[in-house]
This record gives structure tokens, sequence and C-alpha cells, in this order.
């Protein structure tokens, strides 16, 4: 989501919060990171269910006088533009993003973004071969414009702790059927499958689970959710992921943000872009990490966090991609957060392959809006046993904790790479890695 690394705080807690002496480390690096049924992707249904979306959408939208619904569930004080819902080609799609400048509702640089976004994205599920590729295209991109206008118009604000929106549009299913076009499902793989059900029943039995996981693209939680929606949807749709301030602030990325379960943080590396504002930040971000110690006390939760920093990025000289190495004071304070709860905890180490479909630009970028570069290509997730922590607190025993958790991720991803990109596929499992397709 990107869901993005972490900032730090500089503040003070009671007893309550033991981890409190450390909170600058903890937030230095971790990292994140929709009432209709939405269109198919792949048949003949996708066009018919597009005017169905269209017209859920349109149900949004009241009369000047009584304000216009958001998805967000507020009134806007302008009438939504029906432009993009209205659309029935790509001329009419791409005439409304100009349309839209010249009425002075979307900002110039916004548009060029969506127009972008708009030929990426048809180039990639235009790769997949599918003979619906025209009609899915058409009917994700222009409810897709339609959220981003629509956030444009009237700003959804994110709590530290945003649920996703299910009503009265169901956002979580828009970004799962945007996103499952551009995953080639014949060249992905699961890694330990069976895992997924321990800690599901871990789950059901009140105990907090956290997944150490590398990160790799802006759809990351849609590749993950996915890759389980079949076998696991209870863990699909109710994975709460660590997410930085770009993928709630960016126009762009927002509608696939609103329907993922988040907690919301500033992030370090970009704390200061604004001076004045680095306060604010930091007060956000002591109440969002307030609403993760709430949560992890009820018990039940998932959490998903990539404590590396930022989005991995190839080699410079060779180009290759690994795992961005973790940071063991935020795995740590990850760890005291889960012994604090009150309940169970466990902690598993997740390996994500999926840089492919919407890799990273090559540096961290200090402006909002960066350029979405999109493919079609296969993806892979798998998760290894439980790594239990030491109780012994030493910044050694820390540092080893953190290295067996990424040497595991680490490990996991060169096999789902062997499947993916050395094209071995399921032949690629080993002894400690069985990879399967659980949607075939």
């Amino acid at each position: 989501m990107s869901a993005l690394s972490l900032p730090f705080l500089s503040c003070t807690f009671s007893s309550t919060y033991p981890f409190s002496n450390s909170l600058n480390s903890f937030f230095s690096s971790l990292i994140p990171f929709q009432r209709v049924k939405l269109f198919g992707s792949t048949s003949k249904a996708t066009t018919r269910s597009f005017f169905l979306t269209a017209r859920a959408m349109a149900e949004l939208v009241k009369d000047k006088e009584s304000g216009v619904a958001t998805a967000g569930g507020g009134k806007m004080d302008i009438e939504h533009s029906r432009t993009f819902l209205e659309a029935r080609s790509e001329e009419e799609l791409l005439s409304g993003i100009k349309k839209e400048v010249e009425a002075r509702r979307l900002p110039p640089n916004v548009a060029a973004g969506m127009e972008e976004f708009y030929r990426n994205y048809k180039n990639a599920v235009f790769q997949s071969g599918d003979p619906a590729a025209a009609e899915t295209v058409l009917s994700n991109m222009a409810v897709a414009l339609d959220l981003m206008l629509l956030d444009v118009e009237d700003p959804f604000v994110f709590q530290p702790y945003h649920k996703a929106l299910r009503e009265p549009f169901e956002y979580y299913m828009f970004g799962q059927n945007y996103i499952r076009p551009l995953i080639d499902f014949r060249n992905s793989y699961v890694g330990n499958l069976s895992l997924f059900y321990e800690i599901e029943e871990k789950l059901k039995q009140g105990h907090n689970v956290v997944l150490f996981s590398n990160h790799q693209t802006e759809a990351d939680p849609a590749v993950i959710a996915l890759l389980l929606e079949k076998t696991y949807p209870h863990i699909a749709e109710n994975l709460i992921y660590v997410a930085g301030d770009r993928v709630i602030t960016d126009p762009l990325c927002k509608p696939f943000s609103m329907g993922r379960n988040l907690i919301c943080v500033y992030s370090k590396k970009h704390m200061y872009d604004v001076p004045e504002l680095a306060d604010m930040k930091r007060k956000a971000n002591i109440r969002s990490l307030k609403e993760m110690a709430l949560l992890l006390r009820t018990g039940s939760k998932l959490v998903w966090i990539a404590p590396s920093g930022g989005r991995d990025r190839p080699d410079p000289v060779t180009g290759e991609w690994n795992p961005a190495p973790f940071d063991s004071s935020s795995v740590d304070n990850m760890r005291r957060l889960i012994e604090s709860s009150g309940a169970p905890g466990h902690m598993y180490p997740l390996a994500l392959l999926c840089y492919d479909i919407m890799p990273p630009p090559s540096k961290v970028e200090k402006e909002i809006g960066e350029r979405r570069i999109i493919s079609f290509h296969g993806a892979g997730l798998s998760v290894a046993p439980e790594i239990a922590a030491n109780c012994e607190k030493s910044e050694e025993v820390k540092d080893v904790y953190t290295q067996a958790l990424y040497k595991s991720v680490t490990e996991q991803y060169n096999v789902l790479k062997s499947a993916i990109h050395g094209k071995q596929g399921l032949e690629a499992s080993t002894a400690g890695i069985a990879l399967s397709q659980p949607w075939n």
C-alpha cells in the first residue's frame, strides 16, 4: 500500500508503556505500507457489472440542496461530478480528465498522474492476453478515477486506526478487483499454506500475531489478500497494515488505502519535509502508537509490518532485488508491544515477491505523486514457522533475533524467486518451504 516506513517519536509514556524509552528507534524503521458486489475482471459479466457499479456509485450522489454523500460517510458542499461514471469508452474517460481540469475541479498535476495511471494500467492488463481486457480496464479505471476525483473534491481524513470501509461503498473489493488482473496466477505461488491455518487458529483463540515482512510495492496489501482470499479470506480481510503517510495523502493512493485496515503514521523520512508540521506529525504518531497498543490488548489481531525502513529496491550495481535488512530496534519494540498487550502473541517471518507488478522509484522521493509503472506478472507469498523471542534483552540477543527473522524471510524470498523468475514453479519447493497454488 506505499506501505511505508514509520517515523520516530519523541515522547514519554507512563509505566503502562514499558517500551517508551525506545520509541524513536521503533518508529524509525517500521513499515506498512470498499455495499455492492463489484465487477468481475475476466468475464463477459464485466461490462454489465460495471454499469451496476456505476449506478451504485451514483447512489452516493445527492442533490446540491442536501449535499453529496461521500464514500467516507461525510457530506460535500458541492455536487460530485459524474464524468467518469458516465464514460462508456477510453476516449470519454481521457477527455473526462481534461474536462475536469478545465472545470477547475482537478489540479493539472493530479490529472497528469491519473492519465499516466490509466495508460500504464491498460498496458499491464492487456499483457495478460485476457479477451475481456478492454472491458476490465474501462470498468476498473472508471471507478478508480471517480474515487480519485471524489477525494480531490472532498478529501478523506484517515484516523490513527483506520478500519476498512466496506459500505456504503465496498472499497476493499474495489482494491481487490483492481489489482487482480495484474497478477499472473499461473506463475504465482504461496509457500507453507498450512501455516496460515495455524495462524488463523491462534487468532480464533484470542492470540495476537505479527507478520514481519519485506515490503515491495504500494500494491502489497492487495497482493497478499488476493493470494489468500480463496483459502483464508478471514486473514485476507482482517490484516492490519502499518501505513505511512504517503498512502493516506496521495489522491491516487487513497481510494485503495481506504479499503484496508491501517495504523496510520507519518514517516521519519518525510517528517521534516515541511518543518512547521513536524510537531503535529509527532503528536499524530503518539496517537497511532496508543491505538496499536489498545488494539493488541483486545487480542485476536493480525498485524503486518515491514521493519526495514522502506520498500525493497534493486542493487544499484547488479540490479538484483532482495529484501532490505531489518532494523533490530523496530523488531524489538514490536515484540514489546506484543508482550505488554496481555494476550498471547506470536511472531512469524513472511516473504513477499511482487515488485514487477508496481516497482517503486529507484530512490526515495520527497514529493507526493510518484510515477506508477505497472506490469502483469506472477507474485509470491510465503510464511515460515513462528520464531520465539529470547527472554534475554541484551542488544546482542536483539540483533540475533532480528537476523533470524530476516534470514528466514530471505530464504523464503529466494525460493519464490526461483519459482517465479527462475521458472522452476512448484519444483522450487524445499524441505522447509512447500509451494502451492491454492486457487487451482
